[in-house]
């Protein structure tokens, strides 16, 4: 019965985004303007050139006027300088080119662009990758739609505490069905997304979940990054950090 439900779930992404797909001189141009979230084709990427498509950049002006207000608000510990732009693609259950980007600390660029080139190389899927500034910088609504993403200047979710993302330090891997889940002082779980409470079984069989075997899992702890899936206090599945 689970394999099913995730065959027909499949199904229906491919339905979903063939319908969204741009092709032929479109697909082309949302690459040379990088439209994040963009499903492409490959003869598109071919056009444009496959080496153009992982690359570790300072941050536009566009993209720095995106983050004003939302990712970004004046501090004392991170600056412009200090980030970098990240332009990937990765691929989903439907078989295409996705167009990514994150935001991240200039320390980890050059990492995560091998990361996530290798994870393409694999067609390991990531569902969206968009900056958090399409959600408002919004955790709860970009975690709900399954995004990935990096830096967002925040805390800790419950604490006063910077969270490793407000440094661009931390990267989130398919947010909704690897979820944040902590065991309350009163038994109870406190789990965000708040709608991925039946992702918390671990045993269970779904798609995009990480575990120690999976590709994402072995290449970010390659890279000395940390995963949240192994602490014991509580548990951070989609989380990597540094």
């Amino acid at each position: 019965m689970i394999r099913k439900s995730i065959i027909i779930w499949m199904l229906w992404c491919v339905a979903i985004t063939a319908a969204a797909q741009v092709t032929g001189e479109e697909a082309l141009k949302a690459l040379q303007e990088w439209k994040a979230g963009t499903t492409v084709t490959l003869e598109a990427v071919n056009a444009y050139g496959p080496e153009r498509c992982f690359a570790a950049e300072e941050i536009p002006d566009g993209v720095w006027a995106r983050m004003q207000g939302k990712t970004y608000t004046e501090n004392p510990y991170i600056k412009r300088c200090d980030l970098r732009h990240i332009r990937v693609l990765h691929w989903d259950y439907d078989e295409l080119p996705h167009i990514g980007e994150m935001i991240c600390n200039k320390k980890i660029a050059n990492e995560l662009v091998e990361i996530f080139k290798e994870l393409y190389e694999a067609r390991y899927p990531i569902q969206r990758m968009v900056l958090p500034d399409e959600y408002d910088a919004d955790d709860e609504r970009q975690m709900r739609a399954n995004n990935s993403s990096c830096f967002c200047y925040r805390t800790i979710a419950g604490s006063k505490t910077l969270s490793k993302h407000a440094t661009g330090m931390a990267v989130d891997l398919n947010t909704l069905y690897n979820p944040y889940v902590r065991r309350r002082a009163n038994g109870t779980l406190f789990v965000q997304p708040a709608n991925a409470k039946k992702y918390c079984n671990r045993l269970a069989t779904f798609p995009y979940k990480i575990t120690k075997k999976d590709l994402a899992y072995q290449l970010f702890t390659k890279h000395g990054f940390r995963w949240g899936g192994s602490w014991p206090k509580y548990k951070d599945y989609q989380h990597f950090d540094k």
